[in-house]
C-alpha cells in the first residue's frame, strides 16, 4: 500500500488508477469514492485506459461525483479509443440508450460487435440482443444465436440463459426444450434470477422437464428472494392456489405485494383481487380500487377492466357510468372479452351512454367470437327477438349452441326452447328435452318449470307424473 501510495504521488498513472480502484471498493483503506474519482482523473489525464474508464464509470454511477452521462460518454470514449473492451461495451449501451449522447443503435451494435470481437462476453450478449430485437441492425435470430453461444461457450450465465430462451422458443434455431432447460438451468445454479423464474415456469408447465410444482415453487422462491418481480408474481399464485404448497392466502398477498411495488401489473391487478374478495387481507374495496388504478394506468387492460367494474358498480368508489365506460373502451380495445360484454351491456341498457342496440351487437360479436359465453347468448337473444339487427333464428340458434356447449345454463334453456318452437331448427321436442335437462340441472327455474311440462304432457319424453312433479316442485323452491 505504501509503495503504491508512493508511485502515485510521483504520477505514476498505473498506480493512480489502481490506488483509486483500492479506494473505490474499500480495499486495504477505507471506502471513499471522491478519493478514487481524484485519483482515476490524474490517470485517466495521462492517458491511462483503466483511468478512463473508471472515472467514466463514477460519473455514470453518480459514485464520488455529481452523476453525469456526457461526462461518462467523454470518457468511455478515450477508454474505448484505446481498444478497452469493457469501454466499449459501456459506451455501446450509452449509445443504446441515448444517455448522455443521442440515441444511435447502428453506433452501439458497432461498439458491442468491437467489444465481442475481443471475447468480452457482456458484448457478446448486447450484440445478441441487437439482432434478437432488430436494434441497429435487421432483426436476425440466427445472428443473435451466434451471439449468445460465443458468450454461453465462454460460461457466460447470461449467454446461457439467453441461448437457453432461444432453443425453448425454436428462435433461430431448432426448438429444444430439453436443451433449453439444460442451459437455464446452468444459469439457475450460478444464482442469476431471471433463469430461476423461467426454469420455475418450465417445471410448472412440465416444458422440457416432468410437471412438478414443487420444484416449480423452488426455483421461483430463489428468484423472488432476489427481487424477480416476475417470479414474485408466480409464487403468489402459487400460495394462492395451493399449487406445489399449501393453499396460504397471506403469503400470496406477500409475494403480489412486493411485485406489485415493483410496478409489476400483474401483481397489482391480483392485490387488487385479494382485497376485494378478502383473501389473505381483510376486505377493503377501496384499496381494490388503489391497486387496479395503479395497473390501469399502466396501461394493463385487466386493470381498466376491473376497476371499470368498480366504477359500474359503486364499489369502494363513488359510483360513475361514464368513468367506467371510458374504462372499458380502453380494455375493450385491448381485446378483453370481458370488458367488450361488458361495454355491449352498458349501450344495450343504456348505462353511461344512450341506449344504442346496433353499438351493443357490435360489442357482443366481437366478444363472442373470442368464445365468450355471455356474450354468445346474448347476442344470440339479439338476432332471435331481432333487437339491433335483423331477426335470424337461425343464426341465433348457432350463438345460443355455441354458449349452451359451453355450460350457460341460460342458453342451454333459449336452445331448448327454439327445439320446442322450431325457430331456426325443426322443430325436435326430444332435443328440447335434453337441453332443458342440463339447464335445469344447473338449477335454472324456467327449465326447471318446462321440463315439468314436457314430462307431464309426454312431449320428447315418456310422460312421467311423478318426475314432472319433482321438477315442478324444484321450479317452486
Amino acid at each position: 500500500m505504501e509503495l503504491l501510495s508512493k508511485a502515485a504521488n510521483q504520477g505514476n498513472a498505473d498506480a493512480q488508477a489502481n490506488l483509486g480502484l483500492m479506494y473505490a471498493n474499500g480495499r486495504g483503506v477505507a471506502q471513499d469514492t471522491s478519493k478514487a474519482v481524484e485519483l482515476y482523473t490524474l490517470a485517466a489525464n495521462q492517458g491511462d485506459v483503466v483511468g478512463q474508464f473508471n472515472l467514466g464509470l463514477m460519473y455514470d454511477n453518480g459514485e464520488g461525483v455529481d452523476q453525469d452521462f456526457t461526462k461518462a460518454v467523454e470518457w468511455y470514449t478515450l477508454a474505448a479509443n484505446q481498444g478497452s473492451a469493457i469501454a466499449q461495451f459501456h459506451l455501446g449501451t450509452m449509445y443504446r440508450d441515448g444517455k448522455g449522447v443521442a440515441q444511435d443503435c447502428s453506433r452501439a451494435v458497432e461498439l458491442f460487435t468491437l467489444a465481442a470481437n475481443q471475447q468480452d462476453e457482456n458484448g457478446q450478449n448486447n450484440l445478441g440482443d441487437m439482432y434478437y430485437y432488430g436494434q441497429g441492425v435487421v432483426q436476425d435470430y440466427t445472428k443473435a444465436v451466434e451471439w449468445y453461444t460465443l458468450a454461453a461457450n465462454q460460461g457466460s450465465p447470461l449467454g446461457k440463459f439467453n441461448l437457453g430462451k432461444m432453443y425453448q422458443d425454436g428462435k433461430g434455431v431448432a426448438q429444444d426444450c430439453s436443451r433449453a432447460v439444460e442451459l437455464i438451468t446452468f444459469a439457475a445454479c450460478e444464482g442469476y434470477a431471471s433463469a430461476q423464474s423461467s426454469l420455475g415456469t418450465m417445471y410448472a408447465t412440465g416444458q422440457g422437464v416432468a410437471q412438478d410444482y414443487t420444484e416449480a415453487v423452488e426455483w421461483y422462491t430463489l428468484a423472488s428472494s432476489q427481487g424477480d418481480s416476475a417470479a414474485q408474481f408466480q409464487l403468489g399464485a402459487m400460495y394462492r392456489d395451493g399449487t406445489g404448497v399449501f393453499q396460504d392466502y397471506s403469503r400470496a398477498v406477500e409475494w403480489f405485494t412486493q411485485t406489485a411495488n415493483q410496478q409489476d401489473e400483474n401483481g397489482q391487478n391480483n392485490l387488487g383481487d385479494m382485497y376485494y374478495y378478502g383473501q389473505g387481507v381483510v376486505q377493503d374495496y377501496t384499496k381494490a380500487v388503489e391497486w387496479y388504478t395503479l395497473a390501469a394506468n399502466q396501461g394493463s387492460a385487466l386493470g381498466q377492466f376491473n376497476l371499470g367494474k368498480m366504477c359500474r358498480d359503486g364499489t369502494g368508489v363513488s359510483q360513475d357510468y361514464s368513468r367506467a365506460l371510458d374504462l372499458f373502451k380502453l380494455a375493450a380495445n385491448q381485446g378483453v372479452a370481458a370488458a367488450q360484454l361488458a361495454l355491449a351491456l352498458m349501450y344495450e341498457n343504456g348505462e353511461g351512454v344512450v341506449k344504442d342496440y346496433t353499438k351493443a351487437v357490435e360489442w357482443y360479436s366481437l366478444a363472442a367470437n373470442q368464445g365468450n359465453a355471455a356474450a354468445q347468448f346474448n347476442l344470440g337473444t339479439m338476432y332471435r327477438d331481432g333487437t339491433g339487427v335483423v331477426q335470424d333464428y337461425s343464426i341465433a340458434v348457432e350463438l345460443f349452441t355455441l354458449a349452451a356447449n359451453q355450460g350457460d345454463a341460460a342458453a342451454q334453456f333459449a336452445l331448448a326452447v327454439t327445439y320446442e318452437n322450431g325457430q331456426g331448427v325443426a322443430p325436435d321436442h326430444a332435443k328440447a328435452v335434453e337441453w332443458y335437462t342440463l339447464a335445469a340441472n344447473q338449477g335454472f327455474t324456467f327449465a326447471q318449470t318446462r321440463l315439468s311440462f314436457m314430462y307431464e304432457n309426454g312431449r320428447g319424453i315418456v310422460k312421467n307424473a311423478d318426475v314432472a312433479k319433482m321438477w315442478r316442485e324444484k321450479g317452486e323452491e
